[in-house]
């Protein structure tokens, strides 16, 4: 007698499946998520959800997000992080997972000893990525830098099946599976896990006609905004990573408020030009390198371009600048000095690459409320300026570059939410026209 299975395997391609963010599905049975707010949503009958992943790690204490019929969670999953807190690579923590005791450990599934991977199975390997045609930036990085291909991710932790909810009533849930963190790891998704007879169907609501797309930093990230306890404070001198939830990011905030879609292309320590800021030092990497990409972390492999006809936004947010003043704040020390006539440039350069790639885009220039020398504010007038785009607006919060000296935390993200939701509900014309 054959024993009957006791889960129902839903595999990433299932059609009941609705994902948003800019995703690696190359292999639409293993897609990778890269970026902060990639989510994934759908309805499903039963008592439990699993997940089966594995983690491609560079740095920090990774975790997904949940939100479960209404109620956030989030679940830890295996890396190499090492911090005082850290559970065993073959388990994952579900904290305050609807239907589960909070803090509860729910075991993990992994193929390979202790969560590390499995020797039998292959790691991701997109297809190679084509080295552009057009001649390299000045030191052969910026916006026309050939991308190297890359032939497998790396620092894989899996496969593993985690727990993202268990003792739920069995009723019809609907959930959102998403990415907390920005390319510190990327989740390549094998499926996830339901109860044996159980259904899955699609969300209820369909999916919003507004798209908004942001190039940002670990602000846009929402990097390290649950430490409510330290707002308007610096950061504390220890790892915060798991308190990273691009779901109370600003962006994030801005797009649910609006109806809309977003794509949060943000990344932790980015700045907008190569060889400066605090991404992947010492080899700083810039949007002007990462901002056509899906990878492009070069710890963990090598870049993939993106399709940019996948997904057509009718607002993007161009968030970044503040990372730049690293590790010489040259536009305060010499504003009229080369290097910052250069950056003002580079600014200028991403401005019409993106009115080259999104012809009838609005397009949003910021800052945000994490503190900074207001001449980067100037600069950045003054590109908008001499972009001379009707359709290309610089934004300043009410506590602009002031009100924190550390990562704004969940209420400041809000705030700043509220006043952008504002801003962009005043621009003249029908903005979302397609």
């Amino acid at each position: 007698m054959t024993a009957m299975p006791t889960r129902h395997h839903i595999s990433p391609n299932d059609p009941a499946l609705r994902t948003m963010g800019r995703i690696d599905d190359a292999d639409p049975e293993r897609p990778v998520w890269v970026f902060p707010y990639t989510q994934v949503s759908f309805r499903f009958t039963g008592t439990s959800l699993t997940a089966s992943l594995i983690n491609y790690w560079n740095y920090g204490d990774s975790h997904l997000g949940v939100v479960i019929d209404g109620q956030p969670a989030k679940v830890r999953i295996p890396s190499g992080f090492t911090g005082a807190n850290e559970l065993p690579n073959n388990s994952t923590s579900a904290s305050s997972v609807p239907g589960s005791d909070e803090g509860a450990d729910s075991r993990s599934e992994a193929s390979g000893e202790n969560g590390t991977a499995a020797p039998e199975r292959q790691p991701h390997t997109p297809a190679p990525a084509p080295a552009s045609s057009s001649p390299a930036g000045e030191s052969g990085t910026g916006f026309d830098r050939a991308i190297e291909p890359n032939d497998a991710l790396r620092n894989p932790y899996g496969p593993v099946t985690v727990t993202l909810a268990e003792r739920l009533p069995n009723i019809e849930h609907e959930v959102t599976v998403f990415k907390r963190q920005d390319g510190q790891h990327y989740v390549e998704l094998l499926g996830f896990g339901i109860d044996a007879g159980a259904k899955v169907m699609p969300p209820l609501a369909p999916a919003p006609d507004r798209r908004i797309e942001v190039y940002g930093d670990s602000v846009s990230c929402g990097e390290r905004n649950e430490a409510s306890l330290y707002t308007g404070e610096p950061d504390p001198d220890v790892d915060l990573s798991s308190y990273s939830n691009a779901w109370h990011s600003y962006a994030a905030i801005t797009a649910r408020n609006l109806g809309a879609q977003l794509h949060d292309v943000s990344q932790g320590g980015i700045s907008l030009i190569d060889g400066i800021g605090w991404f992947n030092g010492p080899d700083y990497v810039g949007q002007e390198s990462a901002w056509d990409r899906i990878e492009y972390n070069p710890t963990l492999g090598g870049g993939k371009p993106w399709d940019f006809a996948r997904y057509t936004p009718q607002v993007v947010i161009v968030a970044v600048g503040q990372n730049d003043a690293h590790p010489f704040d040259f536009m305060a020390a010499d504003y009229d000095g080369d290097q910052a006539a250069h950056w003002r440039a580079r600014y200028v350069d991403f401005l019409r690459k993106l009115r080259e790639t999104y012809p009838k885009a609005t397009i949003i220039c910021l800052t945000t409320l994490l503190q900074h020398d207001p001449s980067w504010d100037r600069a950045i007038d003054e590109a908008v300026r001499t972009a001379a785009d009707p359709a290309i607006h610089h934004f300043l919060f009410s506590r602009n570059g002031s009100a924190t000296p550390g990562h704004p935390r969940v209420a400041e993200h809000e705030e700043m939410a509220r006043e952008l939701t504002a801003f962009i509900g005043s621009l003249s014309g029908d903005i979302w026209a397609e």
